[in-house]
Order: structure tokens, then sequence, then C-alpha cells
């Protein structure tokens, strides 16, 4: 067997309507189109995937994403092109996203380059371009992703 991707990721929100509002401007963006946006559930799909925000169940209303405890670490979409991890982040920088880090070079495989930034619930979020198939470079620690 060999998977076809990843057919969509979840995310549950503290803040639901700050977040729908981010990944409303965020995702369409990035290509994905919006195919629900109704009651708690802000979904779309694109480049083989889906990617949806939630609303919490009530008793978890308003708490942050905690990046290293056990679940969710971080979220990565790869482009095709080096510019458009620049594209991107300069549209981040118009809709007063957190920046974690600008575009940069990063040694988890020849010719890393990304951009790494947080939802308004701090979930992170980074996107990467890597030349060719995107394989880890040799000697690396194995990790996909640039290191948070």
């Amino acid at each position: 067997m060999e998977i076809n991707g990843v057919a969509h990721i979840f995310i549950t929100a503290g803040d639901f309507e700050a977040s729908r509002a981010f990944y409303r401007k965020l995702l369409p963006f990035l290509g994905l189109k919006p195919v629900l946006d109704a009651g708690n559930t802000y979904y779309c799909v694109g480049g083989r995937t889906g990617f949806a925000v939630r609303a919490p169940n009530a008793e978890h209303e308003g708490e942050r994403f905690v990046q290293n405890r056990v679940g969710l670490h971080h979220v990565c979409w790869r482009v095709r092109e080096r510019e458009e991890v620049d594209e991107l982040y300069e549209f981040l920088k118009s809709i007063d996203a957190k920046i974690v880090h600008e575009p940069k070079d990063d040694d988890w495989a020849p010719g890393y380059y990304s951009v790494l930034f947080e939802d308004p619930d701090g979930v992170r979020l980074e996107v990467n371009y890597v030349p060719g198939q995107g394989l880890l470079a040799p000697g690396s620690s194995g990790h996909i992703g640039a290191p948070l």
C-alpha cells in the first residue's frame, strides 16, 4: 500500500470566529476553495487535500494551542516556486499575521526555503519550497519541516 497524500486536516480553534476570519483570507490565497462555511466549520479543499477549522466544545472556548503538547505540532504546505514563499510572506504581513520567522533557507533538505507563522490561536503554520522531490538532506535529523 502507498497513500496518495493527506485527505484532510481538521483543527479546533479556541476562538473560532477569529480563526475563521483568518482562514477565510489565508486558505483561498493558498489556492484552496471553500466548500463549507456554516455553523461551526470552515472547510476548504485544494492541492489534493482539505483543511478545516472547527469551533471547540464549550468547555474549551478561549483556550490556546500549545505546540509541544501531545497532538499537532505544526502544519506545513508546500509550494512549487521559491518566489511563492516570498509572495505569501508579503500577504501575511498585509493581514497582520504573527510571523515566527521570515522567509529563510534551512538545511532540512537541499534548497529548503520557508516562512513560519501562527493562526490566531497560536497554531504554527509553515509554507515551504523544496526543489525536486523534496527529499531530506543526507545526514539530516529526519524531521520534515523547519525547526521550531
